[in-house]
């Protein structure tokens, strides 16, 4: 099993530490170096920046927002990066969702595992340097009845292949993940919970392609802290557990408490939303069950992290990415150090 680190959102008060995060899990050995974006920081600047004061480590989008780019423009941002980098970029995609799809960007969400098929096709068609022409429902190319006409891109990215993965939540989208990606990108993955929440439609969607799961990245992102008290390391993930279970989209349109629930959290889930989205954050934290922050992060000490990483691999995950968390760079080192220390006692290195 390889490991990752993901960066989060740049402006969340890390910054100035970020480099020198990513430089030191390029020094470790650490895989990929994912960065994220909602309607704040860019992940292709950041990436950039990464890519141009690390060697070796890969970078990734962990995502780029299908609402905020036409499809030919992402398959141009992927092959400029590629190509910059020495061939290291991985194309991390998702649709979001709809408040900031359609607050921030202005493009409806409706129809979004369609609107997923067409985008893949079209930024691989671009990005194999074919003349791109394409007839869907939600993009035609070129427009009819225009000046437009095929044309091809005209940047050579370095590899023949980048790597496309899709942030996947739902069974239906986790389904067409496996179907027409090479990896899916997982959060608050459980590994008790990982077959019926991930990797069984995961492998119809495979299957449905007649392809098996060899070669498929299954990779989760976890938070990392260590210590001793255990209840003490949950609390500090408290809000950003209740955050997205609770306040990440609308009541009716909630992926992650939908996970919650899937996982056998039905009630808490319900009351964390409640709490929620009534402006009662303190309450919607402090309704978070321990046991379910446990599940989804690497708590308390390296022999501990040890165990939960075998855990994983068992369950089917190639490639954990670690989101370390500190108050300090110090601490975040630590948790990163600790990843790799970690890995290696588990046999997983």
């Amino acid at each position: 099993m390889r490991l990752g680190i993901n960066l989060g959102y740049w402006g969340a008060g890390m910054d100035g530490d970020n480099l020198a995060v990513a430089q030191e899990a390029d020094r470790l050995g650490y895989d990929v170096c994912w960065a994220a974006e909602a309607y704040g920081s860019d992940a292709p600047t950041v990436l950039s920046w990464v890519a141009a004061k690390t060697e070796r480590i890969d970078v990734g989008s962990a995502i780029m927002q299908i609402p905020a780019r036409q499809p030919a423009m992402t398959a141009m941002t992927a092959a400029t990066l590629d190509s910059l980098s020495g061939g290291r970029f991985r194309l991390g995609l998702g649709v979001s969702g709809p408040q900031v799809s359609e607050g921030w960007y202005g493009v409806k969400f409706d129809k979004p595992l369609a609107r997923t098929r067409e985008y893949v096709e079209i930024v691989r068609k671009a990005m194999s340097r074919e003349r791109l022409s394409y007839e869907g429902e939600h993009w035609t190319l070129p427009l009819p009845d225009g000046p437009g006409k095929p044309i091809k891109l005209t940047v050579h990215p370095q590899r023949e292949h980048i790597p496309l993965y899709i942030a996947a939540i739902g069974p239906k989208n986790l389904e067409q993940t496996g179907e027409i990606a090479d990896g899916a990108l997982l959060i608050f993955p459980s590994a008790e919970h990982l077959e019926e929440t991930a990797l069984r439609p995961l492998r119809a969607g495979r299957e449905k392609a007649g392809l098996t799961m060899e070669g498929f990245d299954v990779h989760p992102t976890l938070p990392i802290a260590l210590g001793d008290d255990i209840d003490a390391l949950a609390d500090i993930f408290r809000p950003y557990t209740a955050l997205y279970v609770g306040g990440m989209g609308s009541r009716k349109q909630n992926f992650y408490n939908q996970l919650a629930q899937r996982m056998g959290y039905e009630k808490q889930a319900a009351e964390i939303q409640d709490k929620y989205l009534s402006g009662d954050k303190t309450g919607a934290a402090a309704a978070v069950p321990r046991q379910l922050i446990d599940q989804t992060t690497l708590l308390g000490s390296v022999e501990r992290i040890a165990d939960r990483m075998k855990a994983y691999a068992e369950a089917g995950v190639t490639t954990l990415t670690l989101a370390p968390a500190g108050f300090t760079l110090d601490e975040r080192v630590a948790a990163l150090r600790a990843g790799t220390e970690a890995l290696e006692r588990a046999g997983l290195a």
